[in-house]
């Protein structure tokens, strides 16, 4: 799957931060971002779930400093995931999914 030039961008920036703002101001929703890390030309798997304005990442360590960056390596995000929360096992929560990573930092595609 390419990423696309937004995500690339997005990436020089701290999209995961803002995100977490979005999240904290929308407490009933989960989004899961999916993604790879690059280390010595390798990809690895990379899955972030940012839920009331937290991250935490389900395939690497994170910083839990609100100061510094969530990942401090490369990373590339390539796909979005909206769920409603909370998640259970009987109850479908999905709500959409997008790959481009400006999508979701409009507020009104949370709901």
């Amino acid at each position: 799957m390419e990423e696309t030039l937004a995500s690339q961008k997005m990436s020089k920036i701290d999209l995961i931060n803002i995100l977490e703002k979005i999240s904290s101001e929308i407490p009933d929703r989960i989004l899961k971002l999916e993604g790879y890390i690059l280390k010595k030309n390798q990809k690895e798997q990379l899955e972030i779930l940012i839920f009331r304005g937290y991250s935490s990442s389900i395939t690497h360590s994170i910083e839990i400093d609100s100061e510094k960056k969530v990942i401090a390596l490369n990373y590339i995000i390539t796909n979005f995931k909206l769920y409603k929360a909370p998640l259970t096992e009987t109850e479908e929560n999905f709500i959409r999914e997008n790959q481009n990573s400006v999508f979701f930092l409009n507020e009104k595609n949370w709901i």
